[in-house]
């Protein structure tokens, strides 16, 4: 499998798609970013297995294969679509802000590429982890992650950055720990969409103006198996702090054993799996005027690294 475009394949150690650096291990986090399917288990199993209850006494990646402790359903943020979103959406050079930091892939991608990136967390053993993997890989500016609490994001940093790029929790599809500003540790959805909507309000007051706000959200669904509308309520969540939907993608994440874990499940239910995630872009200010912000995009060299990647 070859590596993203914008990487040399000489690299072996760099993140490659939809997996990642050195045999999944080093890239992978403590259970953040993009979903695979609806594991109906995976609260449980996470609870039980999880690095966040269960670490190693070593680094993973110092020990057997690395993913000894790490939770059935956790994934590996695509860092195709990394590569594309900031090439597409901010600024050459441009800073990057990461409300839900999570693993370690957006920054790394970012500091390879060229752009300053921050990353907020609240996990001091994440963030540990993820400046750990970054001593093995070269990047041209080094990301910065912070230990933090998000909703008080505008205590953290200063307001400069040119791109919003995130992927937050899915409420309690996963739970990274029992702290109570952790935000799917909340007892309630209601609870959680109350801390959700300060942290995007927060995170975008410090966006300049003109510029493109990314997250990258998938719908969940309640207890009964009823979707909570988890999509609607993130762009309700932008529009009211001033940045309004302007792109819409799918991500389509791989099937895996999506197909013979649905399957009862459909007979008894009617209950559709899912493997997509929905890439919300935003826009704060004049659209035009942000794309120029942007600069020109070498549309025949993007695809042929695209083709590549295919391979």
């Amino acid at each position: 499998m070859k590596t993203l475009g914008a990487i040399p394949s000489n690299q072996k150690d760099i993140l490659q798609r939809g997996g990642a650096y050195s045999m999944k291990q080093k890239a992978r986090c403590f259970g953040q970013d993009i979903m695979r399917g609806e594991n109906k288990n995976f609260r449980k199993c996470a609870d039980k297995s999880s690095n966040l209850n269960k670490a190693p006494k070593k680094p993973d990646w110092a020990s057997g294969t690395g993913t000894e402790n790490m939770a059935p359903g956790t994934s590996i943020f695509d860092p195709v679509l990394c590569e594309i979103i900031y090439k597409w959406f901010c600024p050459p050079n441009g800073y990057i802000l990461d409300p839900f930091a999570g693993g370690s892939v957006r920054g790394i991608v970012a500091g390879y590429l060229g752009y300053r990136y921050t990353g907020i967390d609240l996990s001091r053993k994440q963030i540990k982890a993820n400046i750990e993997q970054l001593k093995h890989i070269e990047v041209k500016i080094k990301p910065r992650w912070i230990v933090g609490d998000s909703s008080k994001i505008d205590r953290l940093v200063i307001p400069r950055f040119d791109l919003i790029f995130s992927c937050p929790p899915y409420y309690d599809l996963e739970r990274y720990s029992s702290d109570e500003k952790d935000i799917s540790a909340m007892p309630t959805y209601e609870k959680f969409l109350e801390t959700y909507k300060i942290i995007i309000n927060k995170t975008v007051s410090l966006l300049k103006d003109n510029r493109f706000a990314c997250f990258v959200v998938g719908d969940i669904r309640d207890k009964k198996g009823i979707y909570r509308n988890f999509v609607s309520d993130t762009i309700k969540a932008f529009i009211d702090a001033g940045a309004f939907l302007y792109n819409e993608a799918i991500l389509a994440t791989s099937l895996g054993s999506l197909p013979i874990r649905i399957s009862k499940q459909f007979i008894s239910s009617r209950k559709l799996g899912k493997t997509h995630q929905n890439v919300l872009i935003f826009i704060k200010g004049n659209p035009k005027e942000a794309s120029r912000n942007c600069g020109n995009i070498d549309i025949d060299n993007l695809i042929n690294n695209m083709e590549t990647v295919k391979e």
